[in-house]
């Protein structure tokens, strides 16, 4: 392990913080390791909330049922130990995660539905983004999107963008810019069904 560190510190820029996980029991193997990864690329691949930069996609050692139920326990304790670090890209978001009221975006023709959320601001599938982006758009929402297109998590349909997927945004501002194509104050594109801005309701609860 700490060679393979070692090397990907050395030939790989794509990453800068890695989580380690052991045994206390030594009681994992070679084969037990190989099935946790190819499980983490293919709950990665499937949750579409990282962009993967892995040559490999690993099927996995074929492994008694004793051997693969230790390793869907130890894959079990990981995710819940991963979230604690930042690591959120294994799982889809789930709805019940939401700690604000359900939220809406209608600007420029397009509609969108999302809530403020533990993981951050999750907008949810079938919601729409613009097309065309401004020609001042922050080159972090231009790559943004850019991922976005490229994993599928956004598809062209008609004359606007759909979400194919619930997505966390690292923030309200966050989300809004990349649907609507530009710089964008989350906290006042965001209203609820009443017409309150994300700010008029953060603010009403701390009063």
């Amino acid at each position: 392990m700490a060679h393979r560190l070692e090397e990907h510190y050395r030939q790989k820029e794509f990453w800068t913080h890695a989580a380690v996980f052991i045994s206390k029991d030594e009681n994992l193997n070679k084969a037990h390791v190989q099935y946790l990864e190819a499980r983490l690329i293919q709950m990665a691949s499937q949750a579409r909330r990282a962009l993967l930069d892995n040559a490999n996609n690993p099927r996995g050692p074929s492994l008694s049922e004793a051997d693969k139920a230790d390793a869907e326990a130890f894959l079990a304790d990981m995710l819940l130990c991963l979230p604690l670090v930042g690591a959120n890209f294994f799982e889809a978001v789930k709805r019940e995660d939401a700690r604000s009221p359900m939220l809406f975006l209608h600007a420029k023709g397009i509609e969108a539905r999302g809530f403020e959320s533990t993981e951050g601001f999750v907008v949810l599938k079938g919601s729409q983004a613009v097309k065309e982006e401004v020609p001042s758009i922050g080159s972090s929402l231009k790559e943004l999107r850019r991922t976005l297109l490229e994993q599928g998590v956004l598809q062209e349909e008609a004359d606007v963008l759909i979400l194919t997927q619930n997505y966390a945004f690292s923030s309200p501002s966050a989300a809004a810019g990349v649907l609507l194509g530009r710089s964008a104050n989350g906290r006042i594109e965001w209203k609820d069904e009443r017409g309150r801005t994300l700010k008029e309701i953060q603010e009403s609860a701390i009063t």
